[in-house]
């Protein structure tokens, strides 16, 4: 804003006086920096005789100072000069070097870049400053005007030949006007031209650096198999021989595959680990493998003497050893005078040389076999079974002279050994066929341990029927009926895919039917249908399809009531009308596990209750009464101490340990029941809040339950039926089907009219 001198300097008698225009044309100033040279200007320069209009109004220029207009901004310029040497045999070097002019305030600095095994103390040559021109030249310092590619510039005694510039130097000094000629080309300093030639080094590197294939191919190791045939000799055979190639420092190793009662030593190297040579005549002479070679020793000892090193390795002979592009199927690789020839490899070298070099052609070869050669077979014979101990105690005596106990399979007992809830025993009830009517109603709990194949049998007796309630039969695997005993070859023992619900299996010549089964037994076989197929329900599904597709329309007319015909997809048909329909077409051709699987696979979800949840929290207050137990404050100290963000929700498997670690007197069955009642959250955590308010006897007591057998009456084994789910859902059962009418249509038509 502008002060108008009509008017007062007071506030509001000032304004702008470019308010209302419209043209804002600014002139152009050229000032005089020398002769014949020329720059834009803000405001143009009255001692200039020759005066240009400037880029801006009269009094409308911004002047900015140099320090902000140029921050930052400097020309860079390439420059050598020439330096007397007096103590080698070239008379000068040249040096290169890199000159940098600052336009924020003028200053310089000179830099020399780095030259490897130059013998120079470079770097920076001259600090950032502002140089002043030499004599006769008083009072000026250097400016952009006095550095440009030719000129040669003397700074403190130093005079400097520029050659080159950058492009922002070359566009900077062109847009001034300042002309900037072509690039000139360095001369070649003697120095370093002689340092190129080439010399032997006083102290030459012997050893070759393998660090890099050390860190790549460490514990990466080629293994071949192949033969070494021997037989042109006396007793010759043909040697079975596994060749080890080590990537890491291209070494081998043969190792001889010796076979049992052959008469010869076994665990001996064949070749130890080494370079193989491909042309070997002689063994090396002593010093060989040295580093270098000492050509004369001056002084009387080593210490206080001097030797010379041949640097040029007189009489050094260059071996070539084989390397792991020489080594394939069907090569011939001498080893010291023995032809080995290669047969196959394993499967890491064949994807090794699969992915660098592109074999796909991996055929292994036979290995030659002369007729004198014995190749027979030879089995151990084992002695039968003489009835002591068991198959594998008795097994043991034959191979030993201090038997040793049978090793079990440990990745089996590691894989199905006990988890958690996860218990890898199935559980079974059955009751025993026979023709002695007192056996007929005894009912027993059989267990299959999944880690060893072991059963063990428990009976269920009932209140004065004549039989206790004990271990029927101890833990162990039983042999399949009908087997010869006393021979060599190891009878075959039941496994736990022979058990299914309505199977008859013949254990220790007992017939057992099974009936029932627990729930974690029908889940497990579900979930591994692979291994038991009368648990698969798509293998169920295809049978019944099977069976169903001839009759399939008198099916649907007679088992599809009304009700059942609505679109709605939520109808229930109970498990008994299932198993009826089943039985009635399929007959003896479907068993009762089929059936259950069936029945849960379409189930409604819905949770079948046995006891209501008041009955149990009856029982559960009975119980806590009976025994005094009132250590409710401590669980609940407990349960927060495992809840430490106070959540109100813990895992079931944690809530049970808690329960047992604070020792409350309830028996298993009803504890697991009571956690069978407790409310979940959407992550299946139990709310141990709700658990508590359960187990309070002094909030909303209930009076006390009937004595009943709480081991019997909650087990699984007491209910009557096997868990087949509340309901089936009809609808996705037929759907599943997939039986069209027009298709059983086609199927009834005699053979000729099709």
């Amino acid at each position: 804003m502008q002060q108008n001198a009509q008017l007062p300097c007071l506030p509001g008698f000032n304004f702008d006086t470019n308010i209302g225009r419209t043209n804002f044309c600014r002139n152009q100033f050229f000032s005089k920096i020398h002769d014949g040279i020329y720059y834009l200007s803000e405001k143009y320069d009255k001692t200039d005789p020759v005066r240009f209009p400037s880029i801006y109004a009269r009094g409308e220029a911004h002047e900015l100072p140099s320090w902000i207009a140029y921050d930052g901004q400097r020309l860079m310029f390439k420059a050598f000069f020439q330096e007397s040497v007096h103590e080698r045999n070239t008379a000068y070097q040249v040096r290169v070097v890199n000159i940098s002019f600052f336009l924020e305030d003028g200053t310089m600095k000179i830099s020399e870049p780095s030259v490897i095994n130059s013998g120079l103390e470079q770097g920076v040559l001259l600090r950032r400053q502002r140089i002043p021109m030499p004599d006769p030249v008083r009072y000026r310092f250097y400016d952009i005007i006095d550095l440009n590619i030719g000129k040669e510039p003397e700074i403190y005694g130093r005079v400097y030949k520029i050659v080159d510039c950058d492009k922002f130097t070359r566009q900077f000094l062109n847009r001034m006007g300042i002309p900037v000629p072509d690039p000139i080309e360095i001369p070649k300093d003697p120095h370093m031209e002689l340092h190129k030639q080439e010399r032997f080094p006083k102290n030459p590197k012997r050893t070759i650096d393998t660090l890099g294939d050390f860190l790549k191919y460490d514990r990466q190791v080629l293994r071949f198999y192949g033969y070494w045939d021997d037989t042109d000799s006396l007793y010759g055979i043909v040697h079975d021989l596994e060749i080890h190639y080590f990537l890491c420092d291209n070494t081998m190793e043969i190792k001889e595959n010796v076979p049992e009662n052959s008469g010869r030593d076994t665990g001996l190297m064949f070749l130890r680990r080494m370079k193989v040579p491909k042309f070997f005549s002689e063994l090396d002479p002593l010093g060989t493998n040295d580093l270098f070679s000492v050509l004369n020793v001056l002084g009387e000892d080593m210490i206080h003497g001097y030797y010379t090193i041949d640097p040029l390795n007189t009489g050094k002979v260059n071996k070539e050893y084989y390397k792991e592009n020489e080594l394939s199927i069907g090569a011939k690789i001498n080893v010291f005078g023995k032809k080995i020839i290669i047969t196959d490899m394993d499967a890491f070298t064949k994807e090794f040389y699969r992915k660098k070099y592109g074999l796909n052609e991996f055929t292994p070869m036979e290995r030659p076999r002369k007729r004198d050669e014995i190749c027979i077979k030879m089995e151990k014979y084992i002695p039968p079974y003489n009835g002591f101990g068991s198959y594998e105690d008795s097994l043991g005596n034959c191979f030993a002279m201090i038997p040793q106990p049978p090793k079990k399979d440990i990745m089996k007992f590691l894989l199905f050994d006990k988890e958690g809830f996860n218990s890898h025993v199935l559980r079974f009830r059955a009751k025993m066929i026979s023709n002695i009517p007192e056996n007929e109603d005894r009912i027993f709990i059989i267990r299959v341990f999944l880690m060893d194949d072991t059963i063990s049998i428990y009976e269920l007796a009932k209140r004065n029927s004549g039989f206790t309630r004990c271990e029927f039969q101890r833990r162990m695997p039983i042999m399949l009926p009908n087997q010869e005993i006393f021979v060599s070859r190891k009878p075959d023992y039941y496994k736990s895919e022979d058990f299914y619900i309505g199977a008859r299996l013949n254990l220790n010549n007992f017939i057992f039917e099974m009936i029932s089964a627990d729930i974690y037994a029908l889940r497990y076989m579900e979930l591994h249908c692979d291994k038991f197929p009368k648990a698969d329900a798509k293998l169920i599904l295809e049978k019944i399809r099977a069976a169903l597709k001839p009759v399939y329309k008198e099916f649907i007319e007679l088992y599809t009531t009304e009700k059942l015909k609505d679109e709605d997809e939520n109808q229930i048909l109970p498990y008994e009308k299932l198993r009826e329909i089943l039985l009635k077409y399929l007959k003896d051709d479907i068993t009762e596990h089929e059936m259950i699987t069936i029945a849960r696979h379409y189930s409604s979800h819905e949770k079948k209750e046995l006891h209501t949840r008041e009955f149990v929290r009856q029982l559960i207050h009975t119980e806590l009464i009976r025994t005094l137990w009132n250590d409710l404050d401590r669980l609940e100290e407990d349960l927060h101490n495992c809840d430490r963000a106070r959540l109100g929700f813990l895992s079931r498997e944690r809530v049970y340990i808690t329960l047992r670690g604070c020792k409350i007197p309830i028996d298993l069955e009803l504890l697991n029941s009571m956690l069978d009642h407790i409310h979940t959250n959407e992550d299946g955590k139990l709310d141990y809040n709700d658990m508590l308010r359960f187990m309070n006897v002094k909030i909303d007591p209930l009076p006390p339950a009937l004595p009943i057998n709480i081991k019997s009456a909650l087990w699984w084994a007491s209910e009557k039926q096997p868990d087949c789910g509340a309901g089936i859902i009809w609808c996705a059962f037929i759907k599943d089907l997939d039986i069209k009418i027009e298709e059983t249509d086609e199927t009834e038509k005699p053979q000729e009219l099709r």
